[in-house]
């Protein structure tokens, strides 16, 4: 099952997609609750007369870093470094992110304030459709109830500069995560599941139409199961909780071929560049960049006395 958030005749709704058709939900169904099977109570309205949001508006996003080739290329050009780091392969490492940040499918991604750098990043996240704590992998399977699209539109200028202090990205990735089109419900992704347990899709992104990456989703070092379970790890993860796959490998954004090439090629993002992105059973993104706004000027931090009272 397909369930969309969109607005028609200046309302938001909840519906499920049948091509080429939504089917409205009864009024206050969330598409966690859509996910269990509410019938449709509305009649069918042509996808091109509507306007797709986010799927779903979540309270937390944990973005993993789950794909060694990324991570290679990634911190070749940001970082200077090579290879892997040893402490990456001992747990699926994620950081939190802005659920505020969260935009619809197609809508436009303003260059970040002061950003010169920007960047795509091709993710698949998960969605929470019920609550646990210190769940197994065999158990958390049973507490996905979706997947969806993942765009963290990255500033690698702001990044990397900020990361520097060691407390991970802030600013860098604080202006926009796509999210879409669609919820797709876990059940219709079984068929994609690999013997050992990933999901097999493959995965494309393109710039004004030009591919530049692909990947398959499998190519992770954790199932969505080992992230979920350790997502809940002596905390509590709830219904419509997002959790990022990272960036896939092989050209799941420009930073990583700026590590391998050397140089920035292609360029950084700016207005005007469209960014698609395309999963296999879920669907694609694609959104346009749009000039931001100029940051408000701070000032730089005090070198204090340090007194004392």
């Amino acid at each position: 099952m397909r369930i969309a958030t969109y607005l028609h005749d200046g309302r938001r709704r909840v519906g499920v997609v049948e091509d080429p058709v939504v089917r409205q939900l009864p009024d206050g169904t969330s598409p966690i609750e859509a996910a269990s099977g509410v019938r449709p109570v509305g009649p069918a309205v042509p996808l091109a007369d509507v306007r797709l949001l986010a799927p779903l508006q979540p309270p937390t996003v944990r973005d993993f870093v789950t794909f060694e080739e990324h991570v290679e290329g990634v911190r070749r050009s940001i970082d200077g470094d090579a290879g892997v780091p040893d402490a990456w392969y001992d747990a699926p490492t994620f950081y939190f992110t802005n659920p505020y940040a969260v935009i619809g499918p197609y809508d436009d991604v303003p260059v970040p304030p002061g950003s010169r750098v920007l960047d795509f990043e091709l993710e698949v996240a998960a969605v929470i459709g019920r609550e646990g704590r210190d769940l197994t992998p065999e158990q958390a399977r049973d507490h996905i109830v979706g997947y969806t699209i993942l765009n963290d539109w990255s500033a690698r200028d702001l990044q990397s500069r900020e990361m520097r202090v060691n407390l991970g990205p802030c600013k860098g990735k604080d202006t926009a995560a796509t999210l879409g089109p669609y919820l797709v419900t876990a059940d219709a992704l079984e068929g994609y599941r690999d013997p050992d347990g990933f999901l097999r899709l493959s995965l494309t992104a393109a710039v004004n139409g030009e591919v530049v990456g692909k990947d398959l989703l499998s190519n992770m070092s954790w199932t969505f199961e080992e992230m979920v379970a350790y997502a809940s790890r002596g905390t509590t993860v709830r219904p419509g909780d997002v959790l990022g796959s990272g960036t896939c490998g092989n050209g799941g954004c420009l930073a990583e071929l700026w590590g391998v090439r050397g140089r920035r090629d292609p360029a950084p993002l700016g207005p005007g560049d469209t960014v698609t992105l395309t999963v296999e059973g879920l669907g694609s993104t694609s959104n346009t960049v749009v000039a931001g706004v100029d940051p408000v000027p701070l000032p730089t931090g005090r070198r204090r006395t340090r007194e004392r009272p």
